[in-house]
């Protein structure tokens, strides 16, 4: 059933909690940025609680965001939309850009880099490169993830685009690309900078696509620590020591944007994305990335729907050389649901009928919109499960004549 504009018929279906389930329930299972004299410290963190469908939860981060990875339910929400500086968190776009370089066969691995003079003097964090020297991309890309080493970021933004300037852009244009419609990149590091910006929302997305992207160097982030220049350094994320299953990414700190954290995790087929900022010690961003991780897995599952060759309805065909289309979701559909709210689950199914022939198989014909009780609002594609074709003129005679009729 959709827009009443189209002036077509509707069918609505009503699916009852307990039809819906039928099926089985998939199994569970920084930046270091010195204080400048008469820099003000930020203001402390709003007490105000997160959104979440099982209502408010207090966390003591300015901005939050947890979702699902496969079905992209947001669990919980507290200013995600919010613009903010996001610290070493940029990171993540950074080596986006180096893995997608690697990918497309412009960087190798053990391909040697040169360390400018303006990479070696960057502050805050730093991976400790030595000016006039070179250093291999795999060594590079450990100094960024587990170090945060700013210097490591000057020299791949030089080696890519010349100069971290043309690399912020490159930044930005790959950005947009990528659907991060709230970021603004001004440099590689994530060094304070006004103008540059993001949201939890745009780095949960880019966490994402990291994963799925580049599953052969996201194993990275996992690593604890990593020795260069006779100096071994420690992985920063709290999460990997403090959560079962955590698997990435990366931290970020500034005076202006506080303690923050872009996080992943992954028990039996299911993984959370997590990312907040604004927490006001490292402490705290260590409880708190245990915490709502651990709040995550405990309080949602994921359920399947229905499987994807499921046969969801048989919609009535008009002219077609078969009376009726299978609706089918065409892959496994599942839904992140709060444990406790499974059995208020309620599925609407939505389609125009009849169907006018010829159907292709694969169009998408109607939606199932899923609600209820603390379930978050989703709204499915169906799609046509064969083709229909249309009946010949001979044939649709006696067809045309029926519906005059009967009346339809």
């Amino acid at each position: 059933m959709f827009g009443a504009a189209d002036g077509l018929p509707r069918r609505s279906l009503v699916v009852p909690a307990a039809a819906a389930l039928t099926s089985a329930v998939l199994p569970l299972s920084a930046l270091a940025q010195p204080r400048r004299a008469g820099t003000p410290r930020p203001a402390p963190p709003p007490s105000s609680p997160a959104t979440t469908p099982l209502g408010p939860l207090d966390t003591q981060a300015r901005q939050a965001l947890i979702i699902d990875f496969d079905t992209d339910a947001v669990l919980l929400d507290k200013n995600a939309d919010e613009r903010m500086p996001p610290s070493s968190m940029s990171k993540l776009m950074t080596m986006y850009m180096v893995f997608d370089m690697l990918k497309q066969g412009r960087l190798k691995l053990d391909q040697e880099l040169p360390v400018s003079e303006r990479a070696w003097r960057m502050g805050g964090s730093k991976m400790f490169v030595q000016v006039g020297t070179t250093v291999p991309v795999a060594a590079l890309m450990r100094g960024v993830i587990v170090q945060s080493g700013n210097d490591a970021c000057v020299v791949f933004a030089e080696a890519i685009s010349g100069s971290e300037q043309q690399f912020a852009e490159a930044m930005n244009d790959k950005a947009r690309e990528l659907g991060l419609t709230s970021s603004n990149f001004r440099n590689s590091t994530g060094w304070p900078d006004p103008e540059h910006r993001t949201t939890c929302r745009d780095l949960a997305r880019l966490a994402k696509r990291i994963i799925l992207d580049f599953p052969e160097y996201y194993p990275v982030y996992n690593e604890r620590s990593f020795r260069w220049n006779d100096i071994s350094q420690d992985n920063r994320n709290p999460a990997l020591s403090r959560v079962a299953g955590a698997d990435g990414l990366k931290t970020g700190h500034t005076e202006e944007a506080g303690y923050g954290l872009t996080a992943s995790a992954k028990r039996g087929e299911r993984r959370l994305i997590l990312v907040f900022n604004g927490l006001n010690s490292m402490r705290a961003r260590a409880e708190e990335s245990e915490r709502l991780l651990e709040w995550g897995f405990r309080e949602f599952e994921n359920v399947v729907l229905f499987r994807a060759a499921d046969v969801i309805e048989e919609v009535p065909v008009h002219l077609g050389d078969r009376r009726s289309v299978p609706l089918v979701g065409g892959r496994d559909v599942v839904v992140t649901l709060p444990k406790q709210w499974r059995r208020s689950l309620q599925a609407r199914l939505r389609y125009d009928a009849p169907v006018a022939a010829p159907v292709l198989k694969g169009t998408e014909l109607g939606r199932l919109e899923v609600s209820g009780q603390g379930v978050p609002p989703m709204s499915l594609p169906l799609m046509a499960g064969a083709d229909v074709e249309r009946l010949g003129l001979i044939s649709r005679i006696p067809a045309v004549i029926g519906r005059w009729v009967s009346g339809g």
